[in-house]
């Protein structure tokens, strides 16, 4: 009888209409996070340590390499993980270095960390290099590094392509 009474009381309708109240309130927070996306900086791209990448990369925002790349990279912010491996170029504003790299690197603000090793010269405006990191190669302090190397990269094939076996002073 006590099941009987129960189904036929009104008390559970009643509380089926309250779970239509709530659903306001849900909504409510989705409006609240859409406009602070757009505002929020972007996070940086990780290539975790299973992934080998053959190839260039580059980017205008952040990566983190905890992996290995056969290849030159260009970006805004870039941190090589301790679990890393990088052989080519590197050229960034910031850089820091935690794993290996093997060739050129290029950064306004480059910083070695006592995990580092580096073979390979180093251009940079400012430079930190933390007791216990390995570097082998030389250190030039330029005014700005990223244009140098953006220019002769850019210049090189062109006059190599439009002038071929002609005197450097014919292209200009």
């Amino acid at each position: 009888m006590f099941s009987k009474s129960r189904i036929n009381e009104p008390g559970p309708k009643a509380d089926a209409d309250k779970p239509k109240a709530p659903e306001a309130p849900m909504t409510k927070p989705t409006m609240d996070f859409t406009p602070s996306a757009p505002k929020g900086k972007a996070t940086a791209s990780v290539l975790s340590s299973d992934l080998t990448v053959v190839g260039n990369l580059r980017t205008t925002g952040d990566i983190q390499v905890e992996g290995t790349v056969e290849g030159d990279i260009r970006a805004h912010l870039l941190t090589v993980g301790e679990s890393a491996t990088i052989r080519g170029e590197i050229v960034a504003d910031d850089i820091v270095v935690n794993g290996r790299v093997i060739g050129r690197v290029r950064g306004l603000k480059v910083r070695l960390t006592s995990t580092a090793r580096v073979e390979g010269d180093i251009i940079h405006k400012t430079i930190a290099i933390e007791s216990g990191a390995h570097f082998e190669g030389s250190v030039q302090r330029q005014e700005d590094p990223l244009a140098n190397g953006r220019v002769t990269t850019a210049t090189m094939p062109q006059m190599r392509t439009d002038t071929p076996g002609s005197a450097a002073g014919d292209a200009g």
